[in-house]
């Protein structure tokens, strides 16, 4: 019998989320720029990290490490760029 745990869910959310951000990419919906793309790439490294980190796989660890920082600093930016535009 296959059994999933809580380890692989969000190993495997965290899997779609960074995939479906590249096919939208990857088919011309969405730019490398784009808040959503941006936004699902970081939710999906940090998912991502976590899962690392529970299964102990240190390179993962540091590949989804910069991975959500990268994409978190792009986020933030985003958003600190719409609230300058409310003003």
């Amino acid at each position: 019998m296959f059994v999933i745990d809580l380890n692989l869910i969000i190993g495997i959310i965290g899997m779609v989320m960074i995939l479906f951000a590249f096919f939208m990419n990857q088919t011309h919906r969405w730019t490398s720029d784009t808040y959503y793309f941006d936004l699902l790439n970081f939710l999906g490294a940090y998912l991502l990290g976590i899962y690392a980190v529970l299964i102990g796989s240190v390179p993962f660890i540091a590949l989804q490490t910069v991975w959500a920082i990268i994409s978190l600093k792009d986020v933030i930016k985003y958003l600190f760029k719409k609230k300058k535009k409310k003003k």
